[in-house]
């Protein structure tokens, strides 16, 4: 493995930071997929947070909170790893409908209830 990418678990927050920095050639270097990860879509998003909800086997089951034009959202994704050559790399993803809940932590970071905090009414 390379970069210390030791774990499907690394690999998926390693591609987090990569959304984040809009790295779109490591996204691109570490997935099965031939194609090029295009970065346009993802200009009006502010990453917020990555909870790891589960990790097992080649397996990473994680919800990433962000900021579209101003309202706070959240990606609910199981994902699949596979080991080419020695390196770990996303091959595909279960996506799940998900919101985030009045009564959880504010994405925004500030520890509040997000029903006290940034949702807006």
């Amino acid at each position: 493995m390379s970069n210390n990418i030791l774990t499907p678990e690394d690999l998926m927050r390693s591609r987090y930071e990569a959304f984040v920095k809009m790295d779109g050639e490591y996204l691109s270097r570490t997935t099965t997929q031939k194609t090029s990860t295009d970065m346009s879509s993802y200009k009006n998003i502010q990453w917020l947070r990555l909870d790891v909800l589960n990790a097992y086997d080649n397996v990473v089951e994680f919800k990433a909170f962000y900021s579209e034009d101003g309202e706070m959202q959240v990606l609910h994704e199981k994902s699949i790893f596979v080991e080419v050559d020695g390196e770990w790399k996303y091959d595909s993803g279960e996506m799940f409908a998900a919101k985030i809940e009045r009564n959880d932590i504010c994405p925004c970071g500030s520890g509040k209830k997000y029903k006290k905090c940034c949702v807006k009414l």
